[in-house]
């Protein structure tokens, strides 16, 4: 089976013409070579896949007549994927949530909030006072 088709099949992607854009754009390769979407996989082989800023591995452990629910997935496919990846894609949430530094141009929405819920605290005022005493 082709290995875009055989991507498609296990639900590695939606649709079988974004699995065959992924490997022209080599984010697919098959034993660790680069894979054409002409490819053919085998049972055995070694698949990695780039999506969404992971390495994805998986060990093909046979192949599907057509494509399979989400629940016979497993019967196809061994994950392989390292927990570290998926750690990196968490510190990526992370970095960017603090990616604007502070004073870079107008206020979000978020940081709006916090400023008004900041200057409406009494208290905020009370010490101002007593500082400045």
């Amino acid at each position: 089976m082709r290995v875009d088709k055989y991507l498609w099949c296990i639900r590695i992607f939606k649709t079988r013409s974004i699995a065959t854009e992924a490997v022209k754009k080599g984010h697919v390769s098959v034993n660790n070579q680069q894979a054409k979407a002409s490819r053919d996989v085998f049972a055995g082989d070694k698949i990695q896949v780039r999506k969404d800023q992971i390495n994805y591995q998986y060990s093909v452990l046979d192949i599907p007549q057509n494509r399979v629910g989400a629940k016979l997935v497993d019967m196809y496919r061994k994950d392989d994927t390292p927990a570290e990846a998926f750690e990196h894609l968490e510190l990526l949430k992370l970095a960017k949530e603090h990616y604007r530094l502070k004073g870079d141009g107008r206020p979000t929405k978020k940081d709006r909030r916090e400023i008004d819920g900041y200057l409406d605290d009494e208290t905020y005022f009370e010490e101002l006072n007593n500082e400045t005493k």
